[in-house]
C-alpha cells in the first residue's frame, strides 16, 4: 500500500477578511474531495487573510495512482483563478 502525502501552499489575493477566505477554501475543498477523492485538511495559517497551506492525503497499491492523482489535485488548484499556488511537495510512503 502507497499513501501519499501533499503540501500546497496557497496565496488568496482577493480575500480581505478570515470569512471571504473560509469561502474560498470551503469550496476548493470540496471539490478536490469531490472529484479526487482525496482528504483535505487545512494546516496552517488559520488566522491570516491571504495564505493558507492545504494538506491533501490519498492511499493506493500503485504509486502511480498516487502520484497521478496528487498532481491532479495541484492542477486544479492551480487552474482556479481566486488562489495562487505558490509551493507543492509530494511524499510517497
Amino acid at each position: 500500500m502507497v499513501v501519499g502525502f501533499c503540501t500546497l501552499d496557497l496565496y488568496i489575493p482577493g480575500c480581505t477578511s478570515l470569512k471571504e477566505k473560509r469561502f474560498v477554501l470551503r469550496s476548493l475543498i470540496d471539490r478536490l474531495r469531490r472529484r479526487l477523492n482525496l482528504a483535505v485538511s487545512e494546516a496552517d495559517h488559520h488566522d491570516l487573510w491571504q495564505r493558507s497551506t492545504l494538506c491533501l492525503v490519498t492511499v493506493s497499491n500503485d504509486s502511480r495512482v498516487v502520484h497521478s492523482v496528487l498532481s491532479k489535485a495541484s492542477d486544479l488548484v492551480e487552474s482556479d483563478h481566486r488562489v495562487e499556488l505558490l509551493d507543492v511537495a509530494v511524499e510517497l510512503r
